[in-house]
């Protein structure tokens, strides 16, 4: 039995605080690998900021080419959308029957979890690992049974950051792996 966290995100685009946060889930906890799913839309993000869910799924591909232990998952990409993490979690465990999944989560998102729809099977039925975000206010559920909060490395970079930053002509060097960035510039992605 495998134990695999699932680390949704739009990825949009992946960057450096994703990777940090999917090593330290993947060599630093119980888990045995990290699947990074990349959500064609998370119902609490607006959809106009979206590229297309191929170009993210490319991006998060030539990220963990020399990775162990994490790879990309387009489970999303033929559920209907948006996509909901308790359906994606059951179709998985229908899907991976001999797999043990975990939620990969920011401290923010707990903040918010009791939107989530099914929150509560949610926590019933699988752990929550928790990365640490600045300034966040603690959750009540931080305490809940199911919940682990983790001495995840804090970063703060976000996608928005480095969206802005492309649109504006600045330099992103290191705030994501070469490649991709070499693969935004090739196709001209956030530049609008």
């Amino acid at each position: 039995m495998q134990h695999i966290g699932l680390f949704f995100g739009s990825f949009n685009p992946i960057h450096t605080g994703h990777l940090i946060i999917a090593n330290y889930m993947a060599h630093h906890t119980e888990l045995d690998e990290v699947w990074m799913v990349i959500s064609p839309h998370n119902p609490l993000k607006k959809k106009d900021t979206l590229i297309n869910m191929y170009d993210r799924l490319e991006m998060v591909n030539l990220a963990l080419e020399q990775t162990a232990h994490i790879k990309s998952c387009t489970i999303e990409f033929n559920m209907p959308k948006p996509s909901y993490t308790i359906d994606t979690l059951v179709h998985l465990q229908e899907k991976y029957p001999q797999h043990t999944f975990y939620l990969i989560m920011g401290e923010d998102n707990l903040s918010s979890f009791e939107k989530w729809k099914n929150y509560e099977i949610i926590l019933r039925d699988y752990k929550l690992l928790v990365y640490p975000r600045p300034g966040v206010k603690p959750s009540p559920l931080k305490e809940h049974p199911s919940v682990y909060i983790t001495d995840t490395p804090q970063m703060d970079i976000s996608a928005t950051f480095i969206r802005k930053a492309i649109k504006e002509g600045k330099n992103v060097q290191f705030f994501s792996p070469d490649k991709v960035l070499a693969f935004i510039e090739k196709k001209g992605l956030y530049n609008s």
